[in-house]
């Protein structure tokens, strides 16, 4: 096992996270962290040709990125718990990154009790037993609050990109946003960026409808964040001219969401008794409250063989018929074609945007 001072750490590329996943690495745990090449084809075709036939693709793009960060000179890997199947993969994905000779340290969270502080201690003395732990506390705060920034803004980017009337200076803002958080060293750099961020899209004048089309996104939860595994979903949505809104992220589902599950279930017991999966119970309470404030339509994301998402599909159906609102169904794979479903948006969008002068 790679010294602490000398570890070099990594995590699968995901979403934009990867920004506090560094932010977290270096300035609250003293480390290296080692950024994974941005997906790409190869990435998914590393994943694919060395993963089993029927895991999920968020495992094989997880294992494209593991394979990516080792080559990148990464010597510590952490693989992060879950709910789903995602809490053995872990092994699975040691394993085989093992049996093609490569020569790490993996840090598997579902080995830990998540629930219990003093295992967040061990996990921190495991990574470097040096760290101080005041210095790492404060820090590991101020990568959360880079993260409820980045969801924060990401939001607000998707809700009115499509209706920018200054020739690209909402996406340029959010790029330059992006950038801050990528090489923020201290506090004063993230709250700076986030800063900027929020002066520049106040600044930029939009051409908005008073009534515009909203579509509301929910799906599992590694595909429908993930730009490059949803093909650029909510970019392609935006760009048609429609206000994009989607709930699930990092913040709203760990950071604030917390114990809140039971009451979300209360709100939608009319529609299912029992939860799913990680992110049934948030999903259908979402896409009940986008159809309950008059939302033009909604996209279901999931990536193929996502056992929960399978069974949250036949509610989303009751809720579609219930509130007469239509809801688009995507499944991705390693497969999937970037025409197909640009296709498949822009029926969707002829389907929604008559629909709406009808009504």
């Amino acid at each position: 096992m790679a010294e602490a001072k000398t570890r070099s750490i990594s995590f699968p590329r995901y979403a934009e996270y990867n920004c506090a996943f560094k932010y977290i690495v270096e300035q609250a745990l003293g480390c290296k962290y080692v950024m994974p090449p941005p997906l790409t084809k190869r990435t998914m075709d590393l994943g694919t040709k060395h993963s089993p036939d029927f895991v999920c693709t968020p495992f094989k793009t997880m294992l494209g990125s593991m394979i990516e960060s080792l080559e990148a000179g990464a010597d510590t890997l952490l693989m992060t718990h879950g709910l789903c199947r995602l809490g053995y993969y872990g092994e699975l994905l040691e394993q085989i990154l093992q049996d093609l000779g490569y020569q790490f340290d993996f840090i598997n969270l579902s080995e830990y009790d998540m629930s219990k502080k003093k295992e967040y201690i061990r996990i921190v003395r495991r990574i470097n037993p040096k760290v101080n732990p005041a210095r790492f506390l404060a820090q590991f705060m101020e990568g959360l609050r880079m993260v409820e920034y980045l969801d924060e803004i990401t939001g607000e980017y998707y809700k009115n990109c499509g209706f920018d009337a200054m020739d690209g200076a909402y996406r340029r803002a959010y790029r330059e946003f992006l950038a801050a958080m990528y090489t923020a060293q201290g506090r004063s750099d993230v709250e700076s960026g986030y800063r900027a961020a929020r002066s520049a899209f106040s600044s930029t004048r939009l051409d908005k409808p008073q009534r515009p089309l909203r579509v509301g996104i929910v799906g599992e939860f590694y595909t429908v964040m993930d730009a490059f595994s949803n093909l650029e979903l909510e970019e392609k949505l935006a760009d048609m001219g429609v206000e994009v809104h989607r709930w699930m992220n990092v913040t709203n589902q760990f950071l604030r969401y917390g114990s809140g599950q039971k009451n979300l279930r209360v709100k939608i017991r009319d529609l299912c008794q029992y939860d799913m999966g990680p992110t049934s119970t948030a999903n259908i309470w979402y896409a009940k409250e986008c159809a309950e404030r008059g939302f033009d339509g909604l996209v279901h994301v999931k990536s193929a063989a996502c056992t929960p998402e399978i069974d949250v599909m036949p509610v989303l159906q009751n809720i579609g018929a219930d509130y007469k609102i239509p809801v688009l169904y995507l499944t991705y794979d390693a497969q999937t074609s970037d025409v197909g479903l640009t296709t498949r948006l822009e029926a969707f969008y002829d389907m929604i945007h008559m629909r709406k002068k009808v009504l």
